[in-house]
């Protein structure tokens, strides 16, 4: 196979930066209208669709140059500049965030989805990192990011590579549509049941002070424990899973960091068992949390997560009633701080809590609990098939591997 080493701005049509201040302001952003896609949206080389901001279409008329288009690449401009994705037909017409540079590949010399893996390979992650200005910050710009040096194949074989690797991403696309189903069933099915009151046999129980008969109001700590378990001294493992709140975001663990016990953070204490929440404490209006399944033996987590241990109700059952709108706007009013709004374990403790009779949340945990079950199958499937392209990408992009 005949590589050559080129740069990628010899490849690159335009390398250009989301819209500044200046264009588009915090303000212009809305509820509804184009998305406009920011470093904090890229989560494992895709589009997170799950918190987007949007500008309407007279910012988008007005800033045009900056929309996106399929084989497009973004990559982070501030921050992680390891962060990179591929445009596809889902994101046409999308808008780059300021925070983005936007690189238009000429795809009669490269193949885009080849030079998208071949940016996520390690070697040149590490190249980004070395490169890019600031300590505090890391950032890049247009000239940093067209100097980085790649290795190209001809184009069959940068077509062939990809197709190797885009196997694995399918498949990992293709579990994550099926986790969002089951996520947003067992949601659906709790505020039908919970809190429109259309559980089974509703039409045969009245309401008495807003609760069906029967049902009683109670506090978090009636129905869970919170932060029940810490590392203590006769803690038996030397090297940990250490998961922080910036590894954590609306149901999903997206990352573990393995310290060696005696270098690990301070903050590496809370244990967590088989169906607790964990909930971070700090800035609950970004809503840190994950139900913890089948955790590692030697998984720790901070100390900013509050973790809840269901006593006399499913798991299914808390971790849906503490991650409803309702509950974080809960949070939200009772944080201290400006510059670090954060909650207290007590917060969780007093909140109001309904406990359905026992019957009700039986039947509710035979339907909802194999859902969570599924959910933590597809994501280790998803664990195992990243490991698996990850191990593989940098062979491949070296050459290493023929295809």
């Amino acid at each position: 196979m005949s590589w050559k080493t080129i740069k990628m701005g010899e490849v690159a049509v335009s390398i250009q930066p989301g819209p500044f201040g200046s264009q588009l302001h915090s303000s212009d952003y809305s509820s509804e209208g184009t998305p406009i896609i920011m470093p904090k949206d890229m989560v494992d080389g895709r589009i997170s669709h799950a918190d987007l901001l949007f500008v309407s279409d007279e910012h988008v008329k007005r800033l045009s140059r900056h929309q996106v288009h399929p084989g497009n690449l973004m990559v982070a401009r501030k921050g992680d500049v390891r962060k990179c994705v591929y445009i596809s037909e889902n994101e046409d017409g999308w808008m780059t965030g300021s925070d983005c540079l936007k690189v238009a590949l000429n795809e009669e010399s490269c193949f885009p989805k080849f030079i998208y893996y071949q940016l996520r390979s390690p070697y040149i992650g590490k190249w980004l990192e070395t490169i890019s200005i600031g300590a505090t910050m890391p950032s890049l710009n247009s000239g940093l990011l067209g100097s980085i040096e790649l290795y190209l194949p001809p184009i069959e074989d940068q077509k062939r590579i990809s197709s190797v690797l885009s196997a694995y991403d399918d498949l990992i696309e293709t579990n994550q549509r099926q986790i969002k189903v089951l996520e947003e069933a067992a949601r659906r099915l709790y505020k039908e049941w919970f809190v429109d009151l259309r559980y089974p046999g509703h039409d045969n129980v009245p309401v008495v002070d807003g609760v069906p008969e029967g049902w009683r109001i109670k506090t978090i700590s009636d129905i869970a424990r919170i932060n029940a378990c810490s590392v203590g001294k006769d803690y038996p493992y030397t090297e940990i899973e250490y998961i922080d709140i910036s590894s954590v975001n609306k149901g999903q663990i997206s990352s573990r960091t393995t310290y060696e016990m005696k270098d690990a953070p301070g903050r590496a204490r809370r244990l967590a068992h088989d169906g607790d929440t964990i909930w971070s404490m700090v800035r609950p209006n970004l809503r840190a949390y994950s139900l913890v399944q089948y955790p590692e033996k030697n998984e720790v987590f901070s100390t900013g997560f509050a973790i809840l241990s269901p006593k006399i109700v499913p798991f299914s059952y808390l971790y849906c009633m503490v991650t409803t709108d309702e509950f974080v706007g809960y949070l939200v009013n009772c944080t201290n701080g400006a510059a670090y709004p954060a909650v207290k374990p007590i917060h969780f403790e007093e909140a109001k809590a309904v406990i359905p009779t026992s019957d009700i949340l039986q039947k509710y945990d035979k339907i909802a609990t194999p859902m969570f079950r599924k959910i933590h199958q597809l994501s280790c499937e998803n664990n195992h098939l990243a490991e698996a392209r990850d191990r593989l990408l940098p062979k491949l992009m070296s050459g290493e591997i023929a295809v």
